[in-house]
């Protein structure tokens, strides 16, 4: 019993939404978002930002039980992932990266958009990290394209995002980061571990061949891993060197 309550406890607070009431990286000193790079909504300070094929949807939260919806704004076609990241909010979709402002909460401004050249049409998570954007572009399956790499875009000037470097992968799925280590989840190769002390340009470090990760959350020290039938738990502490906690199935 204790088992299921704690799988249960895990996978809300992962794959839907972590809470954390103190000031985080985001710039927000409320209650935020620890979500994974595939998740479809996430909290900045009193706002809920979700996002379905089309729409970007927010709904103030100020009384938790009791959300108000806010405003509605067309983003675009086959909306996949939200991550928020300071006073920005990054949706990614099958064809590019919207990036839009969040510093009136209630009216999301956009700013740009971020295409790859090297994949026409392929599945992004993204995640954020001070001046760079990394983005999986998985382009088998429903996805479409013919090639699945990392792709690292300077975000420097938000209003113009570029892509600098991108690395070949077989099949990525979610990512996220602590410091300077980015970890990538792909269908075929597990958990692969990217150096990123040259945001720019990572460099492979190795992987964990344990199955098909979905997506991550490196949160406070602990690497929480959405895999093909089940959860597994990682200390990363040293965080280039995971070490194995739990996993449940």
């Amino acid at each position: 019993m204790k088992k299921t309550i704690f799988t249960l406890v895990v996978i809300s607070c992962c794959f839907l939404h972590c809470e954390k009431d103190t000031a985080l990286s985001n710039g927000f000193s409320k209650t935020v978002g620890a979500g994974g790079s595939m998740a479809r909504f996430a909290i900045v300070g009193n706002y809920l930002y979700a996002v379905d094929e089309n729409y970007l949807q927010v709904f103030d939260i100020t009384n938790a039980g009791a959300p108000v919806s806010r405003n509605k704004l067309n983003v675009g076609f086959e909306i996949e992932t939200i991550f928020p990241f300071k006073d920005k909010l990054f949706i990614g979709s099958t064809s590019m990266i919207h990036i839009f402002n969040i510093s009136d909460p209630v009216n999301p401004v956009k700013l740009s958009e971020a295409v790859s050249p090297t994949v026409i049409r392929r599945c992004d998570p993204v995640v954020a990290k001070d001046t760079v954007a990394y983005a999986t572009l998985r382009s088998n399956g429903p996805c479409g394209g013919v090639q699945s790499v990392l792709s690292s875009i300077d975000i420097r000037d938000v209003t113009h995002p570029v892509e600098k470097s991108t690395f070949v992968l077989p099949e990525p799925f979610g990512l996220g980061y602590a410091n300077d280590v980015l970890y990538v989840c792909d269908g075929v190769m597990g958990l692969i571990l990217f150096d990123i002390s040259d945001a720019y340009h990572p460099q492979q470090i190795k992987y964990i061949q344990d199955g098909k990760y979905i997506d991550v959350i490196p949160y406070g020290g602990v690497l929480i891993c959405w895999v093909e039938g089940g959860v597994i738990i990682y200390d990363i502490s040293d965080n280039k060197n995971p070490l194995l906690l739990s996993k449940i199935n």
